[in-house]
């Protein structure tokens, strides 16, 4: 694909951490037309704060990358804000890029869509195969649906319209710009939060929800960058070959998986605590393995840099600078 430096490129969500990303990694490519806007300057679940947005800007490309997002104890807290406010943020702005004429657009997900129970690893084509995780079933509905819009839209605007819309499934992801909130993140910020603490005011134990012995895929946020806009920037004969209309969306995920267990001491080991580390087996577990299979976007040619031990030492360093 011939990159258009020059073309007028919005990235929704540029305040969290996968959207920031990816306007790092776009600045870095030399796009100097990103258009951006924070949460206090547009509400996307306001459909006509988005309309207005759109009419006026229009953008020539979109990554999607808002959402709410949360771990166990906030997915399992506030099910109705999570599927609510992703539905709303993803409808509007789908449609509105549409009404605009928006030809690119990219909607990033999350494995959570797959069933709870699934052959490891989960490739594309499990989504819609079985039950989903109970914790999360609200965030995960909702990004089956934007998945849905999207594929849904290119069947019947692509042929009319040029509308090539594209959706990727990350596997878990953190690194900086991450929430660090000890109960409302995901586990490694919530991890890297609670070590450093304990650390810091010599806490003798850490305590995590669970067993240990759930297995989860990481992938640091800035490869999740580089893999959404390599996706983006692929020329739709290509990406064809590799998808089809009822199966479009793409994993994305580092490869191979770890357990809590050896990930609680990872993260005590790049936090540098030096206490116990113990379980407390009445808390959920969440699904026992999570791993997805990124052969399809292997074979397309990306492939990610940052290993598990280099990545959480560069998050570390985040959360570091931001509670200075």
């Amino acid at each position: 694909m011939i990159k258009d430096l020059n073309q007028k490129i919005y990235v929704a969500g540029h305040r969290g951490m996968v959207g920031s990303a990816i306007v790092r990694n776009l600045q870095s490519q030399g796009y100097a037309n990103i258009i951006t806007r924070t949460r206090e300057e547009m509400d996307l679940t306001d459909q006509a704060e988005v309309k207005k947005f759109f009419a006026q800007e229009k953008p020539d490309q979109v990554y999607l990358a808002a959402a709410k997002v949360g771990g166990i104890h906030a997915n399992n807290t506030y099910p109705a804000q999570f599927i609510y406010d992703n539905l709303m943020v993803q409808n509007n702005v789908i449609h509105q890029a549409f009404l605009n004429g928006v030809k690119k657009l990219l909607f990033l997900g999350s494995s959570c869509i797959y069933p709870k129970v699934a052959i490891q690893p989960m490739s594309e084509d499990v989504l819609l195969t079985g039950k989903l995780e109970p914790t999360n079933e609200p965030y995960a509905v909702a990004k089956i649906a934007g998945i849905k819009m999207c594929e849904s839209y290119n069947r019947q605007y692509w042929q009319s319209h040029g509308v090539d819309y594209r959706s990727v499934m990350p596997t878990n992801l953190y690194g900086p710009g991450d929430n660090y909130h000890p109960e409302n993140s995901h586990v490694i910020p919530a991890l890297i939060s609670r070590f450093h603490k304990a650390k810091v005011s010599n806490i003798p134990e850490v305590v995590i929800w669970g067993t240990g012995k759930p297995r989860r895929e990481f992938l640091y946020v800035d490869d999740m960058a580089a893999a959404s806009v390599f996706v983006m920037q692929l020329d739709k004969p290509v990406l064809d070959k590799s998808v089809n209309p009822m199966e479009g969306h793409i994993n994305v995920g580092f490869g191979c998986d770890t357990s809590i267990a050896e990930l609680a001491l990872a993260i005590s080991s790049a936090v540098g605590y030096e206490g116990r580390i113990s379980f407390d087996a009445s808390k959920p577990d969440g699904a026992q393995r999570k791993l997805i299979d990124s052969a399809k976007l292997s074979k397309l040619g990306w492939c990610p840099a940052v290993d598990l031990m280099q990545g959480l030492q560069l998050t570390y360093r985040d959360y570091i600078s931001r509670s200075l």
